[in-house]
């Protein structure tokens, strides 16, 4: 073998090898995918140089093939690409840090759309990280090329002769050091090919097999793809996860180059909503499980795959650098995102409804975080609701008719906008102030946050014919606060909160005042439960709630009014410490309640012993303070000691009353 030159790397950094060989990359194992990237880049300059009219051979299937020798510990990366002539070698090999392909795309990028993954002119020095000694045998499509073996042993040294190689191309081999021997292993080399090459345009063999799809489904147009192979994309990258409720296929080349597949997935409890989810690809070549800055906050746990040779990564491709180009290509996955909610709800509202438990948590925080994708898509949020629109009926029939009543009713969903158009009637209240004592429209909204704690509450307003939305998601305790910000003319009461005028039943009879007592019977009501409950803080209230039938309302509920509530949810929040249900509260006996009525006229019939109080005012006493702690149940404001109490009356009680 003839020695062509023997020399030093010219460094441009002083000292910088060492870092190359050690620093540079966090993990080891990213070698493969650079000189695999290279590889491809090789196959890709041939092309370009073909297309200019430089090179008029055959180019051939292109292929990149990758073997291992366990017993000289070696491992080879050949190409069919482009190869590399003496001079080549000298300026790109040897000088480190100078990056062939920037010059090679400033040459030809206007005869072909060709992309070169490489930008640094570094990854082929991160075989040093696994390799004692790398040995490069490259021929030039060049016409009259000479071969060329280039070796190096991780020093400064290297040494240049001549190539007994006669194929075009370029083949790297490294002698792995020995605690690198994994890398002699084909799982694991055909692990590494699967995580960071799956998508390159080009066969990569191990050993003559093919392992690696090639197929880049984000780089398709979306009119090639069913919804099948979006599917089974998704099983690919996801094999353990529940097929995604929707997807944005994202395909652009200005003012920027990205493509990319993002899917809405079912929600886990467990799903870190801070952490994205998302692929970052380079010239489908992969770079991280994280892409972080691209995707909005908002959007995070998304899905899929980002790919674009416009985000800037650092030097070992392991980062992004935030810049303008990051920022407006995160403002584009965002309005493609919120066009795609859009075209769902108005082209398939049933899908885009029984996804909305799931959605409902991007958008809603999306509206929170991004002013322009909440003026996006803040006309298609929906609410469940207690209203059911009746079916439409069948033609030729009437609303009588049995065919249209077993008609399914419609999903309970609606947005706030036909809420309000739907209750502006119920709402409205006649305004003596005017002279013709027209009615006034008040805009008001009923809500509840907890289907199950809250139904005695849902309940009554359902039978008074007070539609409630659901506001139930762990998000909607921040959202409510938005809603009011953005409807400032609306106001929003949950249904435990206050109670409205059109629930409580008002008689202008006044009430008949025991001569006995010089009471009247809800006076009288309220002195039962002050004296039985015994709790300074908590505020008793008597009403009539109106009903279908007295029994089916409840005989007391506790009201926690707006401010208290909100200002208790915003101590505990700032505290990082669950909400203590207050002291101070409002305890509303429902005096229309049957049970209500008996308690208060066994109070009447009670006789007063001369040791203290008559079982009659005991068994008063403890079904008052029963009632509360049902009431509080409701609310879920009884803890542990509470419970205890409750079990232990309960007993007291059905035991008084089997005496009976």
């Amino acid at each position: 073998m003839t020695v062509l030159e023997q020399g030093n790397i010219t460094i441009h950094t002083e000292n910088i090898f060492p870092i190359i060989k050690k620093s540079l990359y966090t993990d080891h194992e990213i070698f493969l995918r650079e000189l695999i990237s290279n590889s491809v880049d090789a196959i890709g300059k041939l092309k370009m140089v073909s297309f200019a009219g430089e090179f008029s051979g055959e180019i051939g299937e292109p292929a990149v093939r990758i073997s291992i020798d366990k017993d000289k510990k070696t491992l080879s990366i050949s190409d069919n690409g482009i190869g590399m002539s003496l001079d080549e070698v000298k300026k790109y090999i040897n000088q480190v840090a100078f990056s062939s392909a920037e010059e090679f795309i400033e040459k030809y990028q206007k005869n072909s759309d060709q992309q070169i993954i490489g930008h640094f002119g570094l990854g082929f020095y991160s075989s040093f990280m696994v390799a004692s000694l790398v040995e490069i045998d490259t021929l030039s499509c060049r016409d009259g090329s000479t071969p060329v073996h280039w070796s190096c042993d991780g020093s400064p040294s290297f040494e240049i002769s001549e190539s007994s190689r006669t194929e075009r191309g370029t083949t790297i081999t490294l002698t792995l050091q020995e605690e690198e021997a994994e890398y002699l292993e084909p799982a694991r080399i055909k692990q590494l090919v699967k995580t960071y090459c799956d998508f390159m345009p080009v066969p990569i063999s191990l050993d003559g097999e093919v392992i690696n799809k090639q197929k880049a489904p984000w780089k398709e147009s979306p009119q090639n793809l069913t919804k099948e192979d979006y599917l089974e994309f998704y099983r690919y990258l996801y094999p353990f996860e529940e097929d995604p409720l929707l997807w944005v296929h994202l395909n652009t080349d200005y003012p920027f180059a990205l493509n990319g597949i993002l899917y809405f997935p079912k929600l886990r409890p467990d799903l870190d909503l801070t952490k994205g989810q998302a692929k970052l690809f380079c010239n489908q070549v992969f770079v991280s499980d994280r892409c972080d800055e691209v995707i909005p906050k908002f959007l995070l746990p998304l899905r899929g795959v980002i790919d674009s040779t416009d985000i800037p990564l650092n030097v070992s491709r392991s980062a992004l650098t935030s810049d303008r180009t990051v920022r407006r290509i995160s403002d584009y996955i965002s309005k493609k995102v919120g066009d795609r909610l859009k075209e769902l709800y108005h082209d398939d509202r049933a899908t885009y409804t029984k996804g909305w438990e799931d959605l409902s948590t991007f958008i809603k925080f999306g509206c929170l975080n991004d002013d322009k994708f909440k003026k996006q898509i803040e006309d298609i949020i929906i609410y469940r609701t207690t209203f059911i629109s009746p079916p439409a009926a069948p033609e030729g029939t009437t609303e009588g008719d049995d065919a249209w009543k077993s008609d399914s009713p419609t999903l309970p969903y609606t947005t706030l906008n036909e809420y309000l158009e739907r209750n502006q009637e119920r709402h409205s209240k006649v305004d003596p102030a005017t002279p013709e004592g027209e009615p006034t429209y008040e805009k008001r909204v009923f809500y509840a946050t907890d289907e199950a704690s809250q139904s005695p509450y849902i309940q009554l307003h359902k039978s008074q014919g007070l539609e409630v939305l659901f506001l139930d998601s762990f998000i909607d305790t921040h959202f409510v606060g938005f809603l009011e910000r953005e409807h400032s003319d609306v106001k929003f009461s949950r249904v435990d909160a206050e109670l409205d005028s059109s629930l409580i039943r008002s008689d202008d009879t006044p009430e008949i005042i025991d001569p006995n007592t010089n009471k009247t019977r809800s006076k009288q009501i309220q002195e039962i439960f002050t004296t039985a409950i015994d709790k300074p803080k908590v505020t008793i209230r008597t009403e009539s709630l109106k009903g279908d039938n007295a029994q089916s309302t409840p005989p007391a509920m506790v009201l926690l009014p707006e401010s208290t509530r909100r200002m208790r949810d915003m101590m505990a929040m700032m505290q990082q410490q669950v909400a203590e249900f207050p002291e101070e509260h409002v305890l509303v006996v429902n005096t229309a309640h049957p049970l209500i009525q008996n308690l208060a006229n066994i109070d009447r019939s009670s006789i007063v012993q001369s040791e203290g109080t008559s079982p009659n005012q005991d068994l008063v006493n403890l079904v008052c303070q029963h009632i509360y702690d049902l009431a509080l149940m409701a609310q879920k404001g009884i803890n542990a000691d509470g419970m205890n109490t409750f079990v232990e009356r309960s007993n007291q009680v059905l035991t008084k009353l089997t005496e009976r």
